[in-house]
């Protein structure tokens, strides 16, 4: 038997306080509202991310997608067709080194993708092998990443990937940063020891336990009222593990909203109670609002962090429907033109005359250098 579907929570909004009889708020109060206002549009707006994420994969899927795939078999035939014209004897040797080189940049850039087939045809021209050049990288890698530390990299043996060479050197980085913060706060720490606290600080200790208090309270009368194993009727049993479940969940990330949210709808609380709060308790309230107001902005932005990884969206840029759009027709509009170039260049390739000119079209043109590339190389 299922557990029975609860209705979804109201908003935050739904918690605010009236003071009685139409009587002015008090500072107090008019706090306590302003944070469950925060609370409840940092919600709204994480969910409008989440929408706007799931609308964009629908559309690079739909625009990017059959792009890509045009791309990467245009990129296929361009590479094996060079390969084709490696088997004759028309071309002069300066030629093949411009095919040889052409059609190992292609393979390398699809091996690079999964194909397996280019990455073998990569390894029958090349004069490295798509493993030495890996290797070579990160070795390159390797004495980039010890200049910046000053350190031998330990734990990273010498064969390992440029992957695994970037984890490691991060990973020591950030001990790095972490050991350095560590002394910091242990300097601030004791430098507060030796000071005299203040009567804000001491005000704000206290508000904060209080806060902690009343969290811890709300908690234990959620879990003594929804204990399952004192349900006997199965059908309440499994609301009220749902309802646990939640709760422990919201006691964890210590969102008072949903817990609050959830004495109400399992009937334990009087909605009219916080509003006979006293100032002082209601002020330990909107202390752990405020806290939750910055845990959500902290979300948000660690959300459009990973929106504008994802999407490839420029340094600095958020991720808001204006600028997923523009990226994404900056991303369809670079994919048609290297289609187009492709489909040029399969054209020039298949005609004998046009494809010698070609060759001596690509020994001309400079092309930026690769990180991995062996200046010896003929890739």
């Amino acid at each position: 038997m299922s557990a029975p579907q609860e209705p979804l929570a109201p908003p935050a909004a739904g918690l605010r306080v009236l003071p009685p009889g139409g009587q002015p708020p008090s500072p107090a109060v008019r706090a306590f509202n302003l944070q469950l206002t925060r609370v409840d549009k940092l919600k709204e707006q994480l969910a409008e991310l989440d929408t706007l994420a799931q609308l964009h994969r629908a559309e690079r899927q739909r625009w990017v997608t059959p792009l890509e795939q045009r791309r990467r078999g245009g990129m296929r035939a361009l590479a094996l067709d060079l390969a084709a014209c490696l088997q004759g004897k028309a071309l002069s040797r300066l030629q093949q080194e411009a095919a040889t080189e052409a059609l190992c940049r292609l393979a390398q850039s699809l091996a690079e993708e999964g194909d397996t087939a280019m990455a073998a045809l990569h390894d029958r021209h090349s004069r490295q092998t798509l493993a030495q050049k890996k290797q070579a990288a990160a070795d390159a890698m390797r004495a980039r990443l010890e200049a910046v530390l000053g350190e031998p990299l330990d734990g990273a043996d010498e064969d390992v990937s440029m992957e695994e060479l970037l984890r490691a050197g991060m990973a020591r980085l950030r001990e790095s940063r972490d050991e350095e913060q560590a002394r910091r706060q242990a300097k601030a720490k004791a430098r507060k020891a030796r000071q005299k606290p203040g009567a804000g600080l001491v005000q704000a200790q206290a508000q904060q336990a209080d806060a902690e208090t009343q969290l811890r309270t709300l908690f234990r009368q959620l879990a003594s009222a929804l204990h399952p194993d004192r349900e006997p009727d199965e059908t309440e049993r499994l609301r009220k593990t749902a309802l646990m479940s939640e709760a422990n969940a919201a006691y964890g990330r210590k969102d008072l909203v949903t817990l609050m949210q959830i004495q109400l709808r399992a009937e334990l609380a009087d909605p009219a109670a916080v509003s006979r709060m006293a100032d002082d308790k209601l002020a330990a309230l909107t202390l752990l609002l405020k806290q939750q107001v910055a845990e959500l902005e902290r979300e948000r932005a660690a959300r459009q962090g990973q929106l504008a990884a994802e999407f490839d969206l420029p340094p600095g840029q958020v991720a808001n429907p204006n600028t997923l759009r523009q990226q994404l027709l900056a991303q369809v509009g670079a994919l048609e033109s290297a289609v187009a170039q492709l489909e040029h260049d399969l054209d020039q390739v298949r005609e004998p005359a046009a494809l010698k000119r070609w060759l001596n079209r690509q020994r001309e043109t400079p092309r930026q250098p690769r990180a991995d590339r062996d200046p010896d190389d003929d890739f």
